[in-house]
């Protein structure tokens, strides 16, 4: 069947049985209502806090974990077991309480939905509740009536809808009942309404072709039902991580186990090498650790106005290398504000501070006041009177169409406030905007007001007529201009000229009106004849103060900003321009949505075409998420910034979903991983700087933690192929890897910015959490902290003979000091010996005696002691730790010296 918007009203009508003057009757609504069922859009089931505490398990980490613990109880280590088990409940803990605190369970898209509207029944008005409205149903619309449902529009009068949070058109659209041909855009299906919109202006009579799920917003629901999300990159680092980790593991313990039977060692022997090889394998501390970061990371953002819904979702926009943003109220203000004044002897700037309240007018570097420039006060006059909006206390409450709100803040701002003017001039009659004329007109008593700008074809008397309007309807009607000096004819070539303007002026992007004026003796003058041309005002949804900045920020981070909007090309293009999306001098291309294809429709040429696109202009929902994927599948990082319902799909599809806080829709923000609580598209900027400080001290502590359990492998594995007792007990490497090791490393977890972070190039999005160099640094710290504590015990033991206990009392120590000074070994290459990120820290320092005091109890606590198979060490032993401990960071430190004199970076 055609599409409503295609086909004349009264064929509608027919079809779905309804007459627009009686509507249905409420037998025929029950019916539909029990056949289609109600109005609703289905709901999406929030996670439940059951569902969050299983994923916490959901690690190979904590499946390794899990089964080292059962092999410890099998072979009755009861507190080694339990002890293990304690390591799984801490994380778990940690990382389930951080995730219910993000996680914010808002059905959304219910909210929209109107508790009720004016529906036709039975030849009567009455109000019905939204979800028991039917197709067929006649809606009666007014200004500041939320649409209910997908309508097709039958009768209008000066009828605006708001469409920006469905269709990202910034202004309200000029709705019309005529049919339309072909498939326009839904931006530009002028005789639709659709639900989850609301009327800026005017009233109307309207039919409802869909309901609930049916509706653009039902079906951009499921769009976003059906958007990918999955593991963020952080998470599925960590998940590689922790799958080599297993096989390490589980390679490592089946030759070691396999020499060992050959050379007739003892089978229980085997089984407890290969516990102990599981536990110093494993940094149990790696998920504690890598989630208390995220959180602290995440409160980190939370004061900088980001607040982050998953954990994982922190690191996640330090690697992304593409940001598709959205126009309307993330890079602008979404608040239209006057900008400048085209008049017949001027061009007049407008300056204004906003935290004042207060603006200027400026030419040709000068200040201008009204009081003396009688053409700019007739401006700034008509704008207030011609105009049907209300200002509210703050500029989120003004009502109406967005360009009426914006000249009545200008006459407020500048001393005219629209009330004072109708105290000497009041309202005696008032012609509403109508889409035939495209103008406007009020009637205002004004005895002596003698600024008329000439009576205007020889009619005078006590009634001023405001007008204001499109440009070229304004001067049609337009017999005389405005001038400093007095009034003018309006030849045919100044008209010319006037349209010149007006186009140079709106290629440019700005919004254009005409004002005029004229004098009258009673109320039924035609208002639009003869009148007097004051000239043009421009307007324009200004970008943000800060965008500039942070667009050039992200850029010089290697980031690409991309922009979408549902707004005109023009407009586009000349916010683009305005917040620096590219260099000067540059081609810009702007993409029409017209011409966006589905991915697998397109070309090779034509998916580089759009790859290299900076900004899309009327693009629609589906168009975004495309987009999305376009760039997810050329293996970009993208980061999708919006505030509407049109963006809701694409915010979800997207590796980061980033939604406006204050005046973006709820839909948004539950599709969003993060929210922004003040708008700024420079809390991305900062959100981008603490997510690469994240996953930079991620990646240092982890390069911290392995090292040392390489160390604790090495010197297992060559005590065992060597025959000789276990130089660490598993219970002592559990103890340093939680108890001691964890502390260093959440100082580092948690450490402040590290360097210029904003002027590295994106990771690559693939690149693992540990990489080549990482793992290289890892085997060499491992290898230098396991050959001293191999070589202590070896001493201890062989060669002054102080026993086994004691040998391993040594190794122990020398083991828990020499990870705990190893923190200064993270420190970058290139930075300072004793000033760098690391001495900087002030949590390394409280680390650092944390962990020399948990180390000392290990020996002085009789109970602990005992349980961990140590004595108290004496001189000798003493000075065997010191050197072990001492050797491996000196060597380093050395070592770092010599290596930065020609580069630097991370450890």
């Amino acid at each position: 069947m055609t599409a409503p918007h295609a086909r004349p009203a009264d064929e509608v009508l027919a079809d779905l049985e309804v007459s627009p003057d009686a509507g249905l009757s409420e037998e025929e609504a029950q019916r539909r209502l029990e056949r289609d069922g109600p109005n609703r859009l289905s709901r999406q089931k929030p996670a439940s806090a059951w569902r969050l505490l299983v994923e916490q398990f959901e690690s190979m980490v904590i499946i390794l974990l899990a089964v080292a613990a059962a092999a410890s109880l099998a072979l009755g280590e009861i507190a080694q077991g339990i002890a293990i088990f304690a390591a799984i409940l801490i994380n778990t803990a940690i990382g389930f309480y951080t995730e219910l605190r993000a996680r914010r369970s808002m059905e959304a898209l219910l909210r929209m939905e109107q508790a009720s509207t004016t529906v036709r029944r039975d030849g009567k008005d009455r109000e019905v509740p939204a979800d028991e409205i039917v197709r067929g149903d006649i809606i009666v619309l007014e200004r500041g009536s939320v649409i209910p449902a997908d309508l097709r529009l039958v009768e209008v009068e000066t009828l605006r809808c708001n469409e920006a949070a469905l269709t990202g058109e910034s202004m309200p659209v000029d709705k019309t009942a005529e049919p339309l041909e072909g498939e326009p855009p839904l931006a530009e299906r002028h005789n639709m309404a659709f639900k989850g919109t609301s009327v800026a202006r005017g009233e109307g009579t309207a039919v409802v072709v869909a309901t609930g799920m049916e509706t653009e917003l039902g079906r951009i629901s499921e769009l976003a039902a059906e958007a990918g999300g999955g593991d963020t990159p952080l998470e599925r680092r960590l998940d590689r991580l922790g799958t080599r980790l297993v096989w390490l593991v589980v390679a490592i313990a089946a030759v070691i186990a396999v020499i060992g039977i050959l050379i007739g060692r003892d089978l229980s022997l085997m089984i407890e090498t290969a516990v102990a090889l599981a536990v110093a394998a494993v940094p149990e501390g790696l998920p504690v650790v890598a989630s208390v970061a995220l959180a602290r990371g995440m409160w980190r953002m939370a004061r900088r106005n980001a607040v982050i819904k998953q954990l994982a979702a922190v690191e996640t926009l330090g690697a992304v290398t593409v940001i598709l943003s959205d126009k309307t109220g993330t890079l602008t203000l979404n608040r239209m504000t006057v900008r400048h004044y085209a008049l017949p002897d001027e061009e007049v700037d407008v300056e204004r501070d906003e935290s004042a309240g207060t603006a200027r007018f400026r030419a040709d570097g000068r200040d201008i006041s009204l009081d003396d420039d009688p053409v700019l006060a007739a401006a700034v006059r008509v704008g207030s009177l011609c105009n049907g909006a209300e200002l509210g206390e703050t500029p989120d409450d003004a009502k109406g169409d967005p360009m009426e709100v914006a000249l009545l803040r200008l006459g407020r701002e500048v001393g005219r406030p629209r009330p004072d003017l109708l105290e000497t001039m009041p309202v005696e009659r008032v012609e509403e905007f109508e889409r035939d004329t495209m103008m406007m007109a009020t009637w205002h008593r004004a005895e002596g007001d003698g600024q008329g700008g000439g009576q205007g074809g020889g009619q005078g008397g006590g009634l001023l007529v405001a007008v204001k309007g499109a440009p070229d309807r304004v001067l049609e009607v337009s017999t005389r201009v405005m001038g400093r000096n007095g009034g003018a004819e309006l030849t045919d070539e100044d008209r010319d000229a006037w349209l010149r303007r007006n186009e140079e002026m709106a290629g440019e992007g700005w919004r254009m009106l005409a004002l005029a004026q004229k004098r009258a003796a009673h109320t039924q003058a035609s208002p639009y004849e003869d009148l007097t041309f004051i000239g043009l005002v421009a307007l324009v949804d200004p970008p943000r103060e800060d965008a500039a900045a942070a667009v050039r920020a992200c850029r010089d981070a290697g980031i690409r900003v991309i922009m979408l909007t549902g707004d005109q090309p023009a407009t586009a293009r000349a916010i683009a321009e305005a917040v620096g999306l590219y260099d000067a001098g540059d081609d810009i291309h702007v993409v029409h949505g017209r011409d966006l294809q589905p991915p697998d429709k397109l070309s090779d040429e034509q998916r580089e075409r759009l790859l290299q696109a900076t900004v899309f202009a009327r693009v629609s929902p589906e168009q975004k998420l495309n987009l999305v994927k376009l760039f997810q599948d050329a293996g970009r990082l993208v980061a999708m910034t919006g505030d509407g319902v049109n963006d809701s799909p694409a915010l979800k599809q997207a590796d980061i979903g980033v939604a406006m806080g204050q005046r973006g829709t709820d839909v948004a923000r539950e599709a969003a991983d993060m929210v922004l609580k003040d708008d700024a598209f420079s809390t991305i900027e900062a959100a981008v700087e603490q997510g690469r400080t994240i996953f930079n001290n991620i990646r240092r502590f982890i390069v911290y933690l392995l090292s040392g359990n390489a160390g604790e492998i090495l010197a297992i594995s060559i005590a065992s192929f060597a025959g000789m007792p276990l130089p660490l007990l598993p219970l002592q490497i559990l103890f340093i890897n939680i108890v001691s090791d964890a502390f260093p490393a959440l100082a580092l977890g948690v450490g402040p910015e590290t360097g210029n972070v904003m002027q590295e190039k994106p990771r690559d999005p693939e690149e693992p959490i540990v990489a080549r160099r990482q793992w290289g640094a890892i085997a060499g710290y491992g290898a230098l902290i396991g050959g001293c504590v191999l070589a202590v015990f070896v001493i201890a033991l062989y060669w002054l003979q102080l026993g086994e206990t004691m040998a391993v009392t040594i190794s122990f120590l020398t083991f828990g000091f020499a990870r705990l000074v190893h923190v200064f070994n993270m420190r970058d290459i290139g930075s300072g010996l004793f000033v760098n990120s690391i001495t900087r820290n002030p949590y390394v320092w409280g680390a650092l005696v944390i962990g020399v005091g948990l180390m000392l109890s290990a020996i002085f606590v009789p109970g602990l002691s005992d349980l961990l198979q140590v004595e108290l060490p004496g001189p000798t032993a003493i000075a065997l730790i010191a050197a072990g401990t001492l050797a491996p960071l000196v060597i380093v430190q050395v070592w770092k010296a010599i290596a930065g004199l020609g580069r630097s970076g991370q450890p």
